[in-house]
């Protein structure tokens, strides 16, 4: 039958080329996926064919979900619209109405946010614990509470959370434990491997690793995860497959990225803490063998002016996140952790002279200068 032009021009590009074989994953880039007959429709809802429509599965979150589940050492994966769509996503698959869940005080603000002022409204109660204190932990487990959570290196402090303890914590009293890994990455730390059920990472960091992708990844337990991924179907909180192909390009590089910023941050800490300008250092100790993770946190109050360091950091520049390969800051008292309560940061110690350096894999020598360089130009008389 011969076409108009209209017809043609809608048609004529979409041409399926069965001979052609990519080396890399093309970008399903497409709303839903064609079937050939009402039969083949039922072939997906009977499980004989993979997609139907885009939110309830594509192919580019489908590979990015499962690598990372394969590094991590868990049998499935779910990639998701953000870290935090991951976290909720995971929680869901453990909690409901009437639930509970202890959580570390030392957590992502964003985090923080979603279990304190969000979670409620679904009918589960957190309450927030010193994880250094794990009688305390035990203390606050209730016969509602189905689930222990924290992150591996905690933000923005960078304590190395006890994973061993917390593992027999909850399997003790027969409850889940669900971690964020997204400073760590699964090449320093795989937290499944040492028992958690559940493990999350904002795949917009290490995983996207270049600041130009939003994505989260939840992995563990098959069950678990067959019940967050209905989650993130009914819910809408899906990854776009252009997204998820570029989590999964730049997760080909992760090896060797988090190589370099590990060597560059352990290089920058070291020699901040000989600066007199530093109050106080945070670096982590003996995360992994490979290194122990790209964020060095100081401490600058009463030795330095805040405002005057900002503006004297010259290429380093200032944003509300951390992770991509280029070297940045940021301010939680700010950004991150603008929501918790003031008392609670007070109690952490996000102070008003604490800075999160998220370290980069340019020269380790012009990092460290730029950083000289900020604290020299204001350093109180």
């Amino acid at each position: 039958m011969t076409q108009k032009f209209d017809t043609r021009a809608v048609h004529l590009s979409n041409k399926e080329k069965k001979s052609f074989t990519s080396k890399v994953t093309p970008i399903y880039q497409t709303s839903a996926f064609k079937f050939t007959d009402l039969d083949d429709i039922e072939d997906f809802f009977n499980g004989k064919n993979d997609y139907l429509y885009t939110r309830v599965g594509n192919p580019n979150p489908d590979e990015l979900g499962e690598a990372i589940a394969q590094l991590e050492g868990a049998p499935h994966g779910v990639a998701t619209s953000s870290g935090l769509s991951a976290i909720l996503a995971g929680i869901l698959s453990v909690a409901k109405h009437g639930d509970h869940i202890v959580a570390s005080k030392d957590i992502y603000g964003g985090t923080y946010e979603l279990l304190a002022n969000e979670l409620p409204d679904f009918g589960i109660k957190v309450t927030f614990v010193d994880f250094t204190n794990q009688d305390e932990i035990s203390e606050n487990i209730k016969t509602t509470t189905t689930l222990i959570y924290s992150e591996s290196i905690t933000n923005p402090l960078l304590r190395v959370e006890d994973l061993p303890a917390l593992v027999t914590i909850a399997k003790d009293h027969n409850i889940y434990t669900m971690i964020d890994n997204t400073f760590a990455t699964p090449y320093f730390c795989t937290p499944f491997e040492e028992g958690a059920d559940l493990v999350v990472h904002s795949a917009t960091k290490y995983i996207g690793g270049h600041s130009d992708v939003t994505a989260g990844v939840l992995v563990g337990r098959e069950d678990l995860i067959a019940k967050a991924k209905s989650k993130v179907v009914n819910l809408g909180s899906n990854l776009s497959p252009f997204e998820a192909w570029l989590a999964c390009r730049g997760l080909k590089t992760l090896s060797v990225r988090m190589e370099r910023h590990a060597k560059n941050a352990q290089s920058l800490a070291s020699a901040l803490k000989e600066n007199k300008a530093v109050k106080k250092v945070y670096y982590p100790e003996h995360v992994s063998s490979k290194g122990n993770g790209a964020i060095v946190t100081i401490d600058i109050t009463g030795k330095c002016s805040v405002a005057d360091f900002f503006k004297s950091l010259d290429w380093i520049k200032i944003v509300p996140t951390l992770a991509g390969v280029e070297t940045s800051v940021s301010y939680p008292l700010a950004t991150s952790h603008r929501a918790v309560p003031e008392a609670s940061r007070k109690e952490l110690g996000i102070t008003e002279g604490l800075v999160r350096i998220s370290v980069g894999i340019e020269d380790a020598a012009d990092i460290i200068a730029a950083f000289e360089h900020a604290l020299k130009e204001s350093v109180l008389a």
